[in-house]
């Protein structure tokens, strides 16, 4: 069973692998760390804060809401 229940983990996954982005480069584009984005990419961090999207957001070039689908 998915720890993720919503969905964001493979949304976020799914749009860094679209643009060729490593999970350490979204980090530092983030500006987040290493761990939080694997973290989150994996499920262990189902409910990532709205900031904490917002940057990742930010990074993908996407918005907020693309990511909450």
């Amino acid at each position: 069973m998915s720890k993720n229940k919503s969905g964001i983990n493979k949304t976020i996954r799914g749009y860094r692998q679209e643009r060729g982005m490593s999970q350490e480069a979204l980090a530092r584009a983030a500006d987040l760390s290493f761990p939080t984005i694997v973290k989150i990419e994996s499920g262990d961090t189902p409910n990532p804060t709205i900031d904490t999207v917002k940057k990742i957001a930010d990074a993908l070039d996407v918005s907020v809401d693309k990511l909450l689908k």
